[in-house]
């Protein structure tokens, strides 16, 4: 068969790498850490808006905040793909942001917090995980780049 007669769907191209899964390896770990924070946070939430929303609604809406943001990153990573990846890594560092300005309000003012966020004190009520996380998640967002 000549080049002429291939048909149009047989091209020469060689196949294509499969793309880097991002919740594989070392990314299943981050993947389980999201799914777990994704379920406490936004059973934390629940539990606070249910019991007296007007008693702290800043602190119980920031806790809703933080079940949304960590919902997403784990869906961006058991997604997987370059799209992913990239929203992953801004809501990491949309998430490490949100620890750091919280975690700083919670100690430099803490009369606007009568009850305590998951990111209160840096995430020091969850061992501060939620500070070590988007870090972690970072770094392993950029090595899925190179890859």
């Amino acid at each position: 068969m000549s080049d002429t007669d291939r048909r149009p769907d047989q091209s020469l191209a060689t196949p294509a790498k499969p793309s880097f899964e991002l919740g594989t390896g070392p990314g299943r770990v981050l993947v389980w850490f999201y799914g777990v924070f994704t379920v406490a946070a936004a059973s934390r939430s629940v539990v606070e808006v249910i019991r007296g929303f007007d008693r702290a609604p800043l602190a119980y809406s920031l806790s809703a905040v933080a079940a949304v943001v960590y919902g997403f990153i784990t869906y961006s990573l058991v997604r997987g793909g370059e799209k992913a990846r990239r929203a992953a890594l801004v809501c990491c560092a949309a998430e490490l942001l949100g620890v750091l300005v919280v975690g700083a309000w919670t100690l430099a003012e803490p009369a606007a917090f009568p009850d305590s966020t998951v990111w209160s004190d840096f995430g020091m009520g969850y061992l501060f995980i939620p500070v070590i996380l988007p870090v972690t998640g970072m770094i392993w967002l950029r090595r899925a780049k190179r890859v």
